[in-house]
């Protein structure tokens, strides 16, 4: 990597709220991060900065910095919760759909306009997922609802903690006390993925043969999907709560350390053991996300800071330094050139990231 050492200041473009932010996702167009706040309004801003600035490449090697020529785009925000904002994700239909704590799913564009989906009185919105192929998903305590061409609902076990559509929008992983339950769009048939303990977190790889939750008990554990055996990795020293692969799907990134978490998937083998990236300090990792394309992780950290690392390497890259409230939300662009983040005390951020910062191969 070749770069100054905080890139938030070069190429970034920064916003201060007064509410702390839930989470942050990108459209499915790639054109604009949105940001779920804790006074249940939605933040969005654009991911295209006319007279940004930029890098040029040096014909004797390594980059130029170009200063903005212009200030990003004005956040626009939009009041959908009449609560708190407490799931978002990016919505088949463009744009992006919101549940909140009064009950509401919403369905928010680009432009503003919104649309109630749903609506149950005296329940949560705690958790929402999109597919393109199926549908929307919500689930308040113990119950999901499929809004998709087969209408349906399931009663869990337990209180829904995460729901995370796979790969190919086709099963919904539905995490849960006592493990994991997978539901099939087509079929509407359910597969108990059991382990005991309390389930709280789920990502599927990239082909979608695992699926992996984090745990409360302070351990991650998986599953290979093909004949249901179980993958154990322990050792954390608190709870692995981000969990997110690599594209080419050869590791998971975790939290739940001072470092992020690195756990080999090709394939996991018994006793593998985990690889740490990044700095150690006296704030542990909050957030984790791998770059869609590059072997690249971006760590952020209860201390505010944000880097970038390679597993197997030492090297970082400081996207954002120390400050006084921790990365909630950390979400790379569909095409990776973009990097969103957002602390607990309001602050977001769009951080600009060409490949040419990089020294990686050009893309096809």
């Amino acid at each position: 990597m070749n770069a100054p050492h905080v890139l938030i200041d070069l190429l970034g473009a920064c916003w201060v709220t007064d509410a702390c932010v839930v989470d942050a996702v990108w459209d499915r167009s790639g054109q604009c991060a949105g940001f779920a706040l804790g006074d249940g309004t939605l933040a969005l801003a654009t991911g295209v900065w006319e007279g940004g600035p930029r890098l040029n490449p040096r014909e004797s090697g390594g980059v130029e910095f170009v200063q903005a020529q212009a200030p990003p785009a004005p956040l626009a925000r939009f009041s959908v919760h009449e609560g708190t904002c407490l799931a978002l994700t990016a919505d088949a239909a463009g744009g992006f759909l919101s549940g909140g704590d009064d009950g509401r799913l919403v369905h928010l564009c680009l432009d503003g306009t919104s649309e109630l989906v749903a609506h149950e009185a005296d329940a949560w919105m705690d958790h929402v997922a999109a597919s393109p192929v199926c549908g929307r998903a919500y689930a308040n305590g113990r119950r999901v609802q499929w809004l998709g061409p087969k209408p349906a609902c399931l009663m869990l076990p337990g209180a829904v903690t995460s729901l995370a559509f796979d790969p190919g929008g086709t099963r919904l992983a539905i995490s849960h006390h006592g493990g994991v339950t997978l539901w099939a769009a087509d079929t509407l048939r359910q597969r108990e993925l059991a382990w005991p303990g309390y389930h709280r977190a789920v990502a599927w790889s990239p082909d979608g043969h695992y699926l992996v939750s984090g745990m409360q008990e302070n351990a991650l554990h998986g599953w290979r999907l093909s004949d249901g055996v179980d993958i154990e990795m322990g050792g954390y020293p608190a709870q692995p709560r981000s969990l997110s692969f690599s594209a080419d799907g050869r590791f998971l990134a975790t939290s739940g350390g001072m470092r992020a978490v690195c756990w080999r998937f090709d394939p996991p083998r018994a006793n593998d053991e985990p690889h740490e990236c990044g700095m150690a300090g006296k704030a542990p990792v909050s957030r984790v996300a791998c770059h869609p394309v590059h072997p690249l992780i971006a760590v952020g950290y209860q201390s505010g800071a944000v880097l970038l690392c390679q597993p197997g390497s030492s090297g970082v890259l400081f996207i954002k330094g120390f400050g006084d409230s921790a990365i909630s939300a950390l979400v790379w662009s569909p095409d990776g050139r973009r990097l969103a983040l957002g602390t607990e005390a309001g602050e977001l951020a769009l951080v600009f990231l060409p490949d040419e910062l990089f020294r990686f191969g050009s893309r096809g």
